[in-house]
């Protein structure tokens, strides 16, 4: 399959969402990623739910939602309710991960699980056949803007051999730091999912950098 582009609201204009959000409708781009923040799991706080919900509603892509957030499973139903494509709660922000996994996929949903900097991959493969999706954070959680930990290449390389060895579909998604200056290495590297946000909302044209991020590396990279 070729790779998707993700491009994360974070990093939009807040006095302009709905025309943002119309530009990532109109553009190549295949998600559309939604980070929740509460300002104890991360340093800052981002949207609520009726924020997130009135997103989603205008939204036209798959709405990938990822909370940064402590106890996850205090909210999942809550956020459920706006249909998103997947679901994503940090695995070092609850003690039960394969119970949270089990309460996103019994609302409907695909369930992803996040990684911080820091964790090695190896923390998730006890659920690794429960997870649609394994979020790379590959910047300290928090704040848009950072700059990619190149040391993210070897977990993605890790994590994808061990998702091939089981002969998963498990989808790879590299969220903080991505943009058209390391995109066809992280995606050479094994990803599936690029989260863009800076590197699309602050650039020049956009849809340009999505369209040129959606066509990086196209033919050269099986999945």
């Amino acid at each position: 399959m070729s790779h998707l582009v993700a491009p994360s609201i974070l990093a939009a204009n807040f006095n302009r969402l709905e025309e943002d959000i119309a530009m990532v409708n109109a553009s190549q781009a295949d998600w559309l990623h939604v980070d929740v923040m509460d300002g104890v799991f991360v340093p800052n706080i981002s949207f609520g739910q009726p924020v997130v919900k009135a997103m989603a509603a205008t939204c036209q892509k798959v709405v990938d939602i990822h909370l940064m957030i402590t106890q996850p499973e205090r909210f999942i139903e809550q956020f459920a309710e706006f249909s998103p494509g997947y679901l994503s709660f940090h695995i070092e922000a609850t003690h039960h991960a394969h119970r949270v996994c089990q309460q996103i996929k019994a609302c409907g949903i695909k369930a992803g699980v996040a990684l911080n900097p820091h964790t090695p991959v190896t923390q998730l493969y006890d659920i690794l056949e429960d997870v649609d999706l394994v979020v790379l954070m590959s910047v300290n959680p928090g704040f848009g803007g950072q700059k990619f930990i190149y040391r993210t290449l070897e977990k993605i390389t890790t994590l994808k051999e061990e998702i091939i060895s089981r002969n998963l579909d498990t989808l790879i998604e590299i969220d903080g730091g991505v943009g058209l200056h390391n995109a066809e290495k992280i995606l050479e590297a094994g990803a599936n999912v690029l989260v863009a946000g800076s590197s699309v909302f602050k650039s020049e044209n956009p849809t340009e950098t999505i369209e040129r991020l959606k066509n990086t590396g196209i033919g050269k990279l099986q999945f």
